[in-house]
C-alpha cells in the first residue's frame, strides 16, 4: 500500500526574481524524498492590497486560489526575508488574506531563515503573526539554512554541499514533525 506523500505549500517572502529565500525552497523540493510533495506558491506579488471589504465572495481569484492552496497543503514551509527589521510589505499583504480565512488556523508551518547573517527581528515578528493566527509551529525557531543573499540561485545551492546538507537537515526535520497527509 503506497502512502500518499505529505503536501507541503512553500511560501516565500521575497519578489525577487533570485533571492536566497526562493533559492532555499526550489532546492527543498529538488531535494524532497518521495514523501514530501512540495509546491512553491507563485502568486505574492499578484495579491491585492488586502483590505476588508474586499474579503467577500467571489474573491479575487488570485486570494481564493492562494486560500485553496493552503487548504490542500498538510504544512506551510516558510521562507520570508527581513527588510528594514521587519516581515516584507507583500509577505504581510499575503498573511492579511489568510487571517479570515477558514482555511490558515492549526495550520501546521515549518519556518525557516535563510540569511547568513543576524536576521531577527522579522523572524520573530513571523512567528508572532503566524501564532496569532492560531499556526501549529512545528519548531520553536526558525531553522537556520545560511545563504548568501541577493544573487542566490537554487544552482548554488545544490551545488555546494554545506548548502546541500543544511536543506536536507530542514527536509529531515519537515519529514519528523510534519502531520500525516489530509487524504491520508
Amino acid at each position: 500500500m503506497s502512502v500518499e506523500p505529505r503536501r507541503v505549500l512553500g511560501l516565500c517572502g521575497s519578489l525577487r526574481k533570485v533571492s536566497a529565500n526562493r533559492a532555499f525552497l526550489e532546492a527543498a523540493r529538488e531535494l524532497a524524498p518521495p514523501e514530501l510533495d512540495i509546491v512553491i506558491h507563485d502568486g505574492l506579488g499578484r495579491l491585492p492590497l488586502f483590505n476588508p471589504d474586499e474579503e467577500i465572495e467571489p474573491l479575487p481569484p488570485v486570494v481564493a486560489a492562494l486560500r485553496e492552496a493552503v487548504a490542500v497543503s498538510d504544512v506551510l514551509l516558510i521562507a520570508c526575508p527581513e527588510y528594514a527589521h521587519g516581515i516584507p510589505g507583500p509577505f504581510k499583504n499575503l498573511l492579511d488574506w489568510l487571517v479570515g480565512s477558514l482555511e490558515f488556523p492549526g495550520k501546521a508551518v515549518l519556518q525557516v531563515n535563510t540569511s547568513g547573517r543576524e536576521s531577527h527581528h522579522a523572524q520573530a515578528a513571523l512567528r508572532e503573526v503566524l501564532l496569532t493566527m492560531s499556526a501549529h509551529m512545528l519548531a520553536a525557531e526558525p531553522l537556520p539554512v545560511p545563504l548568501p543573499g541577493a544573487g542566490c540561485d537554487c544552482a548554488s545551492v545544490l551545488d555546494d554541499p554545506g548548502r546541500r546538507r543544511s536543506v536536507q537537515a530542514v527536509l529531515s526535520a519537515l519529514m519528523a514533525s510534519c502531520p500525516s497527509p489530509a487524504g491520508g
